[in-house]
């Protein structure tokens, strides 16, 4: 009887932390190739580098430090995943961009720590496919907002931009 209260417990206890949808690595198998290596770097930006993609992300950076996945395959490489959190209202989001030769393939929601009903559905993110990362794209002009869910979408597009502008100060032409 004790050990089926602290199962109860725990899966009572369990559903306040973060809710993580998929993690980083299955979600560039996914969109890569589901035999490619994928490796994982954590990049801490210079005070110059940091100012430079704050700039031209044309939004406030919360970190200097970001996480950018790497998909190999055969020494080639497929694409990055650069991971971005951002507060949608008082708790985080984590989205992993999917960039491919200067061109945003997808993305991914990894983590929504806010109520499930304020998270972007997939139709919706399905917009952010074949976007140049030159284009640094806003709410309500380039993508629609969504109704009910106004902080998540914007929380999406800010980190587009930081993903873009991380993309293009660093990985862009490697």
């Amino acid at each position: 009887m004790t050990k089926l209260i602290l199962l109860f417990l725990f899966l009572s206890l369990s559903s306040l932390y973060a809710k993580v949808l998929i993690s980083p690595i299955d979600a560039m198998k996914e969109a890569y190739d589901l035999n490619a290596t994928i490796t994982k770097k954590n990049i801490m930006l210079s005070n110059t580098k940091f100012k430079n993609i704050q700039k031209n992300a044309k939004t406030k950076l919360d970190t200097k430090i970001y996480r950018i996945f790497t998909a190999k395959k055969d020494a080639e490489v497929l694409g990055y995943g650069i991971l971005v959190s951002r507060k949608v209202r008082s708790k985080n989001a984590v989205v992993l961009y999917l960039i491919k030769n200067a061109e945003l393939q997808s993305i991914e929601i990894i983590a929504f720590n806010e109520a499930m009903e304020y998270i972007t559905s997939s139709k919706w993110n399905e917009q952010f496919e074949n976007i140049n990362t030159a284009k640094m794209i806003r709410l309500n002009r380039d993508i629609p907002s969504v109704t009910g869910a106004t902080m998540s979408a914007r929380s999406v597009i800010e980190g587009s931009r930081i993903a873009f502008a991380i993309y293009n100060e660093l990985l862009k032409g490697k």
